[in-house]
């Protein structure tokens, strides 16, 4: 197997990241174990950054898909 330190989101849909991003905050929030929370707002930092938008501005986006 082939090794490798980043993974590329680019072929990821919309509705997939939203999904994940949602997923991490309510396993955080059920659990109590803060690394899901966050694994979610360092996500929600890096995309949103990318975007070159606010992480409100970039979960609307995600929204509206």
């Amino acid at each position: 197997m082939r090794e490798f330190d980043k993974v590329s989101i680019q072929e990821i849909p919309k509705e997939h990241l939203l999904l994940i991003i949602e997923a991490l905050e309510y396993t955080g929030t059920e659990t109590n174990v803060e690394a899901f929370i966050h694994l979610k707002n360092s996500i929600l930092k890096e995309l949103s950054s990318l975007a070159e938008s606010s992480e409100e501005e970039f979960l609307e986006y995600l929204h509206k898909s």
